[in-house]
């Protein structure tokens, strides 16, 4: 049985992009069978803001759980609630290289963007980004994950715990499994408002769970062309098809090319490109908002999957811990 592992970082507030691309497939994968599933919230990952770390914490554990992601059948838990996983860093790093670290993508854009702007290379460069991937590492081999589904410019990391497992494995004996990235080519990327990629970096986002009166607003802001009503259109070149076909079925997606053909008005095409996310939404958002009013529960159903956690990854690090040399003088 595989153990598929997915990790979210607790910063920004989730948008349908995230939706559609990660958070739908991912619960909907984690209820099939012949698979061992677990979702963890990477707090550590994102430490620097106090505020900001807090208050994403709880809106994506409430937008996971109001999408459907079951706590009693997968295990979901808070990075930090698991001491376990910053000890097994710290031991990684008896096997993970300083060159290999100086090859990480992230480390690396940050070095040359240094350079670029005459300063020294390592200028305001913390730990936390250098040694990012012997934590992530950590997340991934504490619970003897096989697949670990990530977009590609995560997947270094994954080779690089890869890596780290192998020379550990090598040295104190067969103790870590090797996982593999999981990259979804047909994960859908939306556009956003103004037609480029739905990023937070670009401002152009839908939140998630927005009103019902901020979604509608905010659908009727994406840009269109301006060819009238009864023009035909090209749905290959229409923000407002590309995150329709997201959300619809095919038929639904179908019948709107044809729309498209017979030259729908913008108007009326945002207006049921609203109504059809609305109805998606609806009832997911009444219980994200029912969630985030109820912090205490979140925090239960957290400490509850840490719990379930701990069961696996302390009798691990006990073992880790012996390989090591971390022994009990007398027994």
């Amino acid at each position: 049985m595989d153990t598929v592992l997915t990790g979210v970082k607790t910063t920004g507030t989730p948008h349908i992009g995230n939706y559609v691309g990660a958070i739908k497939p991912a619960v909907e994968a984690s209820v099939r069978p012949g698979a061992r599933s677990y979702f963890f919230l990477a707090d550590y990952h994102a430490l620097g803001d106090p505020e900001l770390t807090s208050r994403t914490t709880l809106e994506i554990a409430a937008t996971w759980l109001a999408c459907g992601l079951d706590p009693d059948k997968v295990m979901f838990y808070r990075q930090s609630d698991i001491p376990e996983i910053p000890e097994l860093a710290w031991i990684l790093n008896v096997s993970t290289a300083k060159g290999l670290l100086n090859r990480a993508h992230a480390y690396k854009a940050a070095v040359d963007a240094n350079v670029a702007e005459g300063n020294d290379p390592d200028h305001a460069i913390m730990m936390n980004l250098y040694n990012y991937p012997v934590l992530m590492a950590a997340d991934i081999l504490m619970f003897k994950a096989t697949k670990v589904p990530v977009g590609k410019d995560q997947k270094q990391h994954v080779e690089m715990a890869r890596d780290v497992a192998q020379r550990f494995n090598h040295h104190f004996g067969e103790t870590f499994v090797l996982p593999e990235a999981v990259i979804g080519e047909d994960v859908a990327t939306l556009s956003g408002l103004d037609g480029r990629k739905m990023s937070k970096s670009y401002g152009n986002t839908i939140p998630l769970f927005a009103s019902e009166k901020d979604l509608r607003k905010l659908v009727m802001k994406i840009k269109t062309n301006s060819l009238e009503p009864g023009q035909p259109k090209d749905p290959s070149d229409s923000t407002l098809f590309d995150v329709y076909k997201a959300f619809a079925a095919p038929e639904q997606t179908a019948a709107i090319r044809e729309r498209y053909a017979a030259g729908i008005a913008w108007g009326e095409m945002k207006q049921m490109l609203f109504e059809l996310i609305n109805a998606e939404l609806a009832e997911k958002r009444a219980e994200y908002e029912r969630l985030i009013a109820s912090p205490a529960h979140v925090e239960k159903l957290l400490r509850e999957g840490a719990d379930k956690a701990r069961a696996i990854s302390r009798p691990f690090i006990a073992e880790i811990r012996e390989r090591v040399g971390i022994r009990p003088l007398a027994r």
